[in-house]
């Protein structure tokens, strides 16, 4: 008996050039441009200033150098880094204990519980930061703000993770609490039938299954955490403790429209994605391996 022949269309493709189009004039070519900016540089013009007539050169790696050469660009991946160190294990944690304790048999209040823990994904960033800057606040802190210094230089970089992780906790849960659902109920079954308890079907039986699921969550998370803006930019308003220049992205940001260099902004914001591909790609594949690992 003949295989029936495959009936090949062009339609998966037509259906994809809007995607693709988009993502050529909203990703490739402002990213293509930021390069080309930071290969060049500004030329003084005439005038007693420098002012008239400036022009644009070509300045080959003179931006790079200069990104490379800056400590201060460096100490503020390393913020940036702590922040992810903090936020990010504790966002899988939260996300993962709530979607377990979602799918458990005896929860109550399911869809009440799963909006609740979802909506803070729901409210805009800076709407959410500015909300827990009152709550940091000594004056305005319900939550010890007059006897526990939220922007300490220790205790800031807990402050701005415990805004970055209730972000997007919501997003995760309801990933992960999804994946849960889709798992077959008849190894549930089975276990109980064998005495497990709902504790030992959760730590056995449901987190190994969901490994490729936390390790796309994980992924996602340590992408957000590196692109920290809106959190710290936002809280530095009212504490001395975040400067313009506390996250790469703020660097950046300084450099560009602060500064009015924004060759030298397009030098770092390059450097940044490299770090962050780089980054994105080891996790994926450090995780990848342990997922493989814990399946045999």
């Amino acid at each position: 008996m003949k295989a029936p022949r495959r009936r090949h269309t062009l339609l998966p493709q037509i259906l994809l050039i809007p995607a693709v189009v988009l993502f050529l004039l909203f990703t490739v070519a402002p990213g293509a441009y930021a390069i080309y900016l930071s290969f060049m540089k500004q030329k003084a013009g005439g005038g007693l200033f420098g002012t008239d007539n400036p022009t644009t050169v070509f300045a080959g790696l003179e931006n790079y150098r200069a990104a490379f050469g800056d400590a201060e660009f460096w100490h503020s991946i390393g913020r940036m880094l702590l922040v992810a160190v903090i936020g990010v294990p504790a966002t899988i944690g939260f996300s993962t204990l709530f979607a377990l304790c979602l799918d458990a048999k005896r929860t109550r209040l399911v869809g009440f519980s799963r909006l609740a823990i979802f909506l803070p994904y729901a409210v805009p960033g800076v709407v959410a930061t500015l909300l827990w800057g009152f709550m940091y606040l000594p004056a305005t802190s319900p939550i010890g703000g007059d006897t526990i210094n939220y922007f300490g230089s220790h205790t800031v970089f807990f402050a701005v993770a415990n805004v970055a992780v209730w972000g997007v906790l919501g997003f995760n849960m309801v990933v992960i609490y999804t994946s849960l659902r889709g798992l077959p109920r008849e190894l549930f079954q089975a276990a109980e039938l064998d005495g497990a308890s709902e504790l030992q079907i959760a730590l056995r039986i449901k987190l190994p299954l969901l490994a490729p699921t936390l390790t796309l969550v994980t992924v996602f998370s340590l992408i957000g955490a590196l692109q920290l803006f809106n959190e710290p930019t936002t809280l530095k308003p009212v504490t001395n403790a975040i400067s313009s220049t506390w996250v790469p992205l703020m660097r950046v940001y300084t450099d560009a429209f602060v500064d009015n260099d924004i060759y030298r902004g397009a030098a770092a914001s390059f450097l940044l994605i490299v770090l962050t591909v780089a980054a994105t790609v080891a996790a994926n594949t450090v995780l990848r391996l342990i997922a493989r690992r814990s399946e045999r």
